[in-house]
């Protein structure tokens, strides 16, 4: 088991789906976890379901809000101390062809998957570089962006920016004991999925060399991974977790 006692983690998106697996498994590793999420009942459901002895604390957020993202940022410090983990987890998607979309569904699409990563990250990276023992980043995409995705081209250009982004503040996060790396889920069965293309499966689990969907519990081990000090030599990464749904790119 890793050991992340003494370590604060940021998690946003944490109430549902990848995030609430991700911060399950922090605290399973004795890690202290703020998690960020707009979704009051979800945060309710979330907070209950972990328990009255969690070490968590629960913060109403919208990331795409710099102004949100500030206070949460203000209070996550003053209620636990600098954060030493940021996952940066939260996404949205609503596949459609290119000609179909409009300029709301661009900056909804880049704001929730990307701008939230820019805005989150801005807040936390000044702190965490000024670490004596470094910190770790962790960005969440996707296998959309990747390799790209039928029906998803603003998906993946968000995600394919997130990509980019780890790779670049990697650079600027190194002499600092900064690392920042990216998990590209394949498809994985949540809440947040089952809204986007339905509940039947066949199609999708035959395209998957396992023949099956992933779940969040596949998923967030190797987040968790990144975030330890056993990733303490490992930076600018992409790591798929697919199933074998991509094995090249």
């Amino acid at each position: 088991m890793i050991d992340l006692k003494g370590e604060i983690a940021v998690v946003t998106g944490g109430a549902s789906g990848i995030g609430l697996g991700v911060v399950e498994t922090l605290l399973q590793c004795g890690a202290t976890v703020a998690i960020l999420d707009r979704n009051r009942a979800a945060m309710a459901v979330a907070v209950n379901s972990l328990g009255p002895d969690a070490n968590i604390g629960a913060f109403i957020a919208d990331v795409t809000s710099h102004e949100e993202v500030r206070v949460a940022k203000e209070e996550i410090v003053a209620g636990f101390g600098p954060p030493t983990i940021l996952i940066n987890n939260v996404g949205w998607d609503r596949p459609m062809p290119f000609t179909e979309t409009d300029p709301l569904y661009w900056k909804r699409v880049l704001d929730v998957n990307l701008v939230s990563t820019l805005l989150v990250t801005h807040q936390f990276f000044g702190d965490m570089i000024n670490m004596p023992g470094g910190a770790r980043i962790v960005n969440v995409a996707s296998e959309a962006g990747r390799v790209g995705s039928y029906h998803e081209a603003l998906y993946s250009s968000a995600k394919g920016a997130v990509i980019a982004l780890t790779k670049s503040l990697a650079r600027e996060g190194a002499r600092h004991q900064v690392t920042v790396n990216c998990v590209c889920p394949g498809v994985i069965d949540t809440v947040l999925m089952r809204s986007i293309v339905g509940s039947g499966n066949d199609s999708r689990e035959r395209s998957i060399p396992m023949r099956r969907l992933g779940r969040p519990e596949d998923v967030a081990p190797m987040i968790v991974f990144l975030a330890s000090p056993a990733a303490a030599y490992i930076t600018g990464q992409v790591i798929s977790v697919s199933g074998g749904m991509t094995m090249v790119g």
